[in-house]
């Protein structure tokens, strides 16, 4: 539903006109029009005021989206990386080395 749709639906339900709930929301009834018929998009504190005065309130919820856990495209990164690695083969020596860090006597 978009915000001109859920104007509209509040301001049926409320069985408010048109004129009327532009009235009470301080808005022009050309303007609520506009909103209404997607021609125009309130910013989000004139919504509020349009839902406040069809008897509505506004709740927003903001929430972060999941990361991608799409199998498929996880599997697809994991098969580049693994390739990407076989461009640049690793040599090792057969010998444990490490650095001498005291000497005794």
């Amino acid at each position: 539903m978009d915000v001109g749709e859920l104007i509209t639906r509040c301001r049926h339900e409320s069985r408010l006109t048109l004129r009327a709930l532009a009235e009470k929301s301080g808005t022009s009834h050309s303007t609520l029009s506009a909103y209404e018929n997607g021609r125009k998009s309130p910013s989000l504190a004139t919504l509020q005021r349009i839902l406040d005065a069809a008897g509505y309130d506004l709740v927003v919820d903001v929430r972060r989206q999941p990361l991608e856990l799409d199998p498929d495209k996880r599997g697809r990164e994991i098969v580049e990386l693994l390739e990407l690695g076989q461009l640049f083969p690793a040599t090792h020596n057969p010998t444990l080395e490490a650095p001498v860090f005291a000497r005794r006597r």
